[in-house]
């Protein structure tokens, strides 16, 4: 299947680079990009999410479509231009992305545009599939309607897998990474009283999903990108201090959280029990469904480096 991708220089985006033969990769920045990447780069083609569609030769053969691009929402303070930033990466940049598709001379079987669990809001302790109800904050509109701009592309005949994605740990880098020091240091604990719901993924079982969900033609639309059990807080922050031997009893009070990060600690702070509902009835098989397991294979690894 060959494929194009979007924001392969992520965190992501090498690691599902190394499932795909041959992609070719979009990229502001291509240069920078064949250095970042090296073996895995393939072909890169320079491409502005805001500037316009990407060229024609981009799709050239192309069966499917990885968008991970966009501005990352948990860098820097919400200012009133960096919720912008947030917006129009996602919106604007996939709208661009859609044109260019349904201008292609011949047009990809199927476009997996990254969403985010954001989507839903903050629930509390209801149980969220795909088919549930978006919330009303500021990410939530911004998910609504950067998958809105993703289904446009079924007008051209293309199957669409909006990957409503949890918070994705790995080693070397993600949330995973920001968190590894305070516990390292022994002043890792919960974020509040810790019984809000974390829908979390291993970064092995996302990409494998996001090629599944290209690979599967009875997966369309909505497709939460978390991992079977999802964990409080709390449970987070028992199973990574263990993993680390290391004490976590300081939580983080919310309203420190609120003066560093502003406007996003909400999210932080936000309950979302989300339940990969698609995946799991079209057979999808994670390999780390808990997060004892998850935990242990990435720091195993993080370990083996130092």
């Amino acid at each position: 299947m060959k494929s194009l991708v979007t924001g392969a220089t992520g965190f992501i985006g090498p690691r599902l680079l190394r499932l795909l033969r041959d992609p070719i990769i979009l990229s502001r920045d291509p240069e920078r990009a064949k250095k970042k990447l090296g073996h895995l780069a393939g072909r890169v083609i320079r491409w502005d999410s805001m500037d316009g569609p990407p060229p024609a030769e981009a799709f050239e053969g192309v069966e499917a479509v990885f968008h991970l691009a966009g501005e990352s929402v948990a860098e820097g303070r919400w200012t009133a231009r960096q919720k912008e930033k947030i917006r129009g990466s996602r919106v604007f940049g996939t709208r661009n992305l859609v044109r260019g598709i349904s201008q292609a001379s011949t047009q990809p079987k199927v476009f997996v545009c990254a969403s985010a669990v954001g989507f839903y809001g903050n629930r509390k302790e209801e149980e969220l599939t795909e088919s549930s109800l978006p919330g009303n904050d500021f990410l939530a509109e911004v998910c609504g309607e950067w998958e809105a701009e993703a289904l446009a592309a079924t007008r051209s005949g293309v199957r669409v897998v909006t990957a409503r994605t949890g918070i994705v740990l790995g080693a070397d880098g993600g949330a995973l990474g920001k968190m590894l020091l305070p516990f390292n240091l022994g002043c890792g604990g919960p974020l509040g009283n810790g019984k809000q719901w974390m829908p979390w993924i291993h970064v092995a079982d996302l990409t494998r999903l996001y090629l599944y969900a290209a690979q599967t033609d009875s997966i369309h639309g909505p497709m939460n990108a978390t991992a079977r059990e999802p964990v409080r807080n709390s449970e987070f922050t028992k199973a990574l201090a263990k993993q680390l031997h290391r004490p976590a009893f300081m939580p983080a009070p919310y309203f420190g959280l609120r003066i560093l990060f502003g406007e996003f600690a909400q999210v932080l702070f936000a309950s979302q029990k989300v339940i990969p509902k698609v995946a799991v009835e079209s057979g999808f098989v994670f390999q780390f469904p808990d997060i004892a397991s998850a935990l242990h294979d990435i720091l195993s690894k993080t370990s083996s480096k130092n």
